[in-house]
């Protein structure tokens, strides 16, 4: 009997040009990530040394060495696991309504013929408030007594308190946040529109393609790269959110993020043992963000330069 076997894919061809700028590339941040680590380096290690001690700043003589304990004690305790889903779900809506706005933003800003200085400038000015300023002009918004929100959906009661339960609560914060980070992914997104080539787009428009068809055949195909840095940096930035919660509700209606849990237990219970078991956990996990993130796009960057 014959046996069919599957057919070898070929070995992806790297060109000259992408082993030189390899390279250069690795020369040219090698100072950046030596100074990074010199910088960083000691809090990382003295964080990952504390978090296997029983140490609190209010006894600081009474250290006890307990290993993996502050670890265990966390994994299995279901604060950890309720703070972890909340900052997913603070992660996965805010960076996808950011992505669908800040996209057409950007298209906005790309495609604008007049003004175009004042719109793009308009369009950044949120990023450049304060996160803590813009935290306390939400929850003013927000606010039943004095806000704004509640006068202006005709769907919700004057009354109404955002901040008395969870899930409005934390509907406020997300508002917060997507209000003043989508004009960073906008920003990021129209870098990545540039680099579209317009004789691609002619040529489908050319061959009778929609709009609908060049956005989903041409346009976006060619922004991977663009998309997944963008959607990198803001879910990395999104899972540490702290800043709108401490403003917003200090945690208050289980809105309490991993690194709010973290504060809570370093800064107001001094509790620097577990705070610091909770800071490498919350560094473990933005590793395993970032990486799920750069498989699920699977971006070849030597594609991505149009190369062989």
């Amino acid at each position: 009997m014959s046996t069919v076997t599957a057919p070898v894919k070929p070995k992806a061809v790297v060109s000259d040009r992408s082993r030189a700028e390899t390279r250069l590339g690795q020369k040219l941040v090698a100072p950046a990530i030596v100074l990074m680590l010199l910088v960083t380096a000691f809090p990382m290690l003295r964080a990952l040394y504390l978090s296997t001690f029983d140490y609190a700043l209010t006894a600081p003589d009474e250290r006890d060495f307990v290993g993996v304990r502050n670890y265990l004690t966390a994994l299995t305790d279901p604060l950890f696991w309720q703070t972890t889903g909340i900052t997913v779900l603070y992660m996965v809506v805010t960076v996808a309504i950011e992505l669908v706005i800040g996209f057409a933003f950007a298209l906005v800003m790309h495609r604008v013929v007049f003004a175009r200085g004042v719109i793009r400038t308009s369009i950044l000015i949120p990023y450049g408030i304060i996160t803590v300023v813009s935290g306390f002009a939400w929850q003013f918004a927000f606010s039943f007594q004095n806000g704004f929100v509640n006068g202006w959906l005709p769907f919700v009661a004057d009354d109404f308190n955002w901040f008395g339960q969870t899930g409005s609560a934390v509907a406020a914060i997300m508002v917060s946040e997507i209000w003043k980070t989508t004009p960073f992914m906008s920003l990021l997104l129209l870098a990545g529109l540039a680099q579209v080539s317009e004789d691609m787009i002619e040529a489908a428009k050319v061959d009778g393609a929609t709009w609908t068809q060049r956005l989903t055949k041409v346009i976006l195909p060619n922004m991977r790269a663009a998309i997944m840095v963008a959607v990198l940096f803001r879910a990395l930035d999104a899972y540490r959110i702290f800043d709108n919660i401490f403003v917003m509700t200090a945690g208050a209606q289980k809105t309490e993020s991993i690194s709010f849990l973290t504060y809570r237990q370093t800064i107001e219970q001094f509790q620097l043992g577990m705070g610091s078991a909770l800071s490498v956990l919350l560094f473990l996990s933005v590793l395993v963000v970032a990486f799920a993130i750069v498989k699920l796009f699977r971006v070849d960057l030597a594609q991505a330069r149009q190369e062989a």
